[in-house]
């Protein structure tokens, strides 16, 4: 069993027979901690908006949720079967203290987790989440039930909400006549994306829309696990394919031709769109993010930013440097004047404007983008080592110097290579391995990084 506790929540393995991973125990304690922290005196007047995507677990842990915060005497907003984007815009609308959004992202079916919301409907800042978990709960006691409990379907505010963007272009989209196949992972985005498609005139095809959480793949919506999706936009000669994951904060597209359009262009997509329509905003991207961006930003004329790993990071240099736009390559879009959050309804409503105004199929508009090789991979730690990540972050930025690559340390170490590729090797914020990231303009070059830095690495596992 496996429990995991990071800056955006607590995750872990769901065992509804073992005490261990995410048990009710784990799941009370953090919803205390929480609660205790976010919540001013007097509670009376709080209110905490809650939510939880497909999983079979879900209905078990939202009821535990709320009973918890009402034995807290905390009112709670039921969004129930929704998306995170969705819980992020309820905190806003509905003046709500704070969130929990019951999900795991793309962890496998097993897997659950609390993804714990500010005020502002965003993530955990490090100081909050440290003051969150650091919370002591002995001697709390749970009163009965003195908390309201009011029951909202946010389908239609968010929707509506998105529809209402200054820069959706709604009547060019509805006359394209799109024609899309979605793959919503049996989960709230099987409802919320064909929802939005049909308001905005698109024909929809549906695969695994049926939101009963029985995940008919790994729901890491990544290329082999969209094999389905692929065929079936050849087969139905679909104009694109849309994927999410389980809580629809992320957004994979599929070329018309079947291919994958790379889950890292979502963002240089929509960068190149929005900061079109924006020369005078500038653009945020994580550390792990493609160089396309860069290579977007630079061609129009606008800054570009890049963030430590983790959203409400991108959220952070997004407000300080007044950034329009932001996000990360796993298909993450932050659009500011939407809300502060990824959210993968905004992004399709921007990428279907995107290829309505320029009269683009998906395929033409990828073949206009800067175009890299990136290699994800990660090193998992065994139990009885350690990475020792400053000392091998000291001789790293050593080796840096002799050969004269810029770097940054602000997440692990990134190192800007001559030949105009780059790496990232940093420690996971959710689950015990190293992760490394590496692009570059050819797959040699790719390889040949990874190759040093594996066996590096490697001497630094102790």
């Amino acid at each position: 069993m496996v429990l995991i506790k990071s800056i955006s929540g607590v995750r872990g393995t769901v065992d509804n027979n073992c005490d261990q991973g995410l048990s009710d125990y784990e799941i009370k304690n953090c919803v205390i901690q929480f609660a205790k922290v976010f919540v001013e005196e007097p509670v009376n007047n709080s209110t905490i908006a809650v939510g939880r995507d497909g999983r079979s677990s879900g209905a078990h842990i939202i009821n535990l949720v709320i009973s918890t915060l009402n034995r807290l005497g905390i009112n709670v907003l039921n969004l129930d079967l929704t998306t995170t984007p969705s819980v992020q815009l309820a905190i806003i609308n509905e003046c709500c203290c704070g969130g929990i959004m019951i999900s795991a992202s793309h962890n496998p079916i097993n897997w659950n987790g609390l993804k714990l919301l500010n005020s502002k409907g965003e993530f955990l800042s490090k100081s909050q989440g440290d003051k969150v978990f650091q919370f002591s709960t002995n001697g709390i006691k749970l009163s009965d039930s003195t908390g309201s409990i009011k029951n909202i379907n946010y389908l239609n505010k968010h929707i509506d909400h998105v529809l209402g963007l200054s820069d959706l272009d709604l009547e060019k989209i509805k006359l394209r006549n799109f024609k899309i196949v979605v793959d919503g992972i049996n989960s709230s985005g099987g409802i919320y994306i064909p929802y939005l498609l049909r308001k905005m005139g698109v024909d929809v095809i549906e695969l695994n829309c049926v939101a009963n959480g029985q995940f008919s793949h790994n729901p890491e919506p990544i290329p082999e696990n969209l094999k389905d999706l692929s065929d079936m936009v050849v087969e139905h000669k679909a104009d694109l394919g849309i994927a999410v994951d389980p809580d629809v904060d992320r957004l994979v597209l599929i070329c018309d031709d079947g291919n994958f359009f790379g889950e890292e262009y979502t963002i240089v997509a929509v960068a190149k769109y929005i900061l079109s329509k924006h020369p005078k905003s500038s653009i945020v991207t994580n550390l792990s993010t493609t160089r396309a961006v860069k290579d977007i930003a630079i061609s129009l004329g606008v800054k570009h930013l890049e963030s430590p790993v983790g959203e409400i990071n991108v959220v952070e240099l997004m407000k300080k440097c007044n950034a329009v736009i932001g996000g990360e390559g796993s298909g993450g879009v932050i659009f500011s004047k939407s809300h502060y959050g990824r959210d993968a309804i905004v992004g399709v409503a921007l990428i279907l404007s995107f290829l309505a105004q320029k009269k683009q199929s998906i395929t033409q508009l990828r073949s206009t983008l800067p175009n890299y090789y990136m290699l994800k991979d990660k090193i998992t730690i065994p139990k009885d080592l350690k990475f020792e990540s400053d000392r091998y972050i000291l001789d790293q930025i050593e080796h840096c110097k002799n050969d004269n690559n810029t770097f940054s340390t602000v997440d692990g170490i990134k190192i800007y290579y001559h030949c105009g590729g780059w790496s990232h090797v940093r420690n996971s914020n959710t689950e015990p391995i190293v992760r490394i990231i590496i692009e570059a303009h050819s797959k040699k070059r790719m390889f040949e990084i990874k190759k040093r830095l594996i066996y590096e690495i490697n001497n630094y596992l102790q």
